[in-house]
């Protein structure tokens, strides 16, 4: 394993480099998987065809965006992909505001609901309320 910033040979296992002191898998002008130099923007390496590009994975257990933004679109008049997230403020505010007015303001709540939904399937809302990464 190869430090990706400066090429140095890194330690299986270790968080830092010894030699630059970079995290380890930070960086984009070394291979992690060989040391060569690699263009920068470059997918793979060219010398040994490991791919550069990092994949932010998300812990088990991690709620699903599909899951979230599917219930703000169709129950996101209540609040429903909120309270699964874990923003119970934004929850309990679209609930009220459909139930308290007697329905009358639930096209409002409904309208927010399928905005955040959207945004959740695009990603521009990409972590719960504890800053968790959603999984795919």
């Amino acid at each position: 394993m190869y430090c990706k910033h400066c090429g140095s040979a890194v330690e299986q296992g270790a968080a830092i480099c010894t030699h630059c002191g970079t995290p380890v898998g930070q960086g984009m002008n070394f291979c992690q998987n060989c040391g060569s130099q690699v263009q920068p923007g470059a997918a793979v390496c060219m010398s040994c065809g490991f791919s550069t590009v990092t994949k932010t994975v998300a812990p088990p257990g991690a709620k699903s965006k599909v899951a979230a933004g599917l219930l703000g679109i169709f129950l996101g008049a209540f609040g429903v992909h909120n309270f699964y997230l874990g923003y119970t403020g934004k929850a309990m505010a679209q609930l009220l505001m459909t139930v308290l007015s007697c329905f009358m303001l639930s096209e409002v709540s409904a309208i927010w609901g399928l905005i955040e939904g959207i945004m959740i399937l695009c990603g521009s809302i990409n972590t719960d309320a504890d800053g968790v990464p959603l999984a795919d």
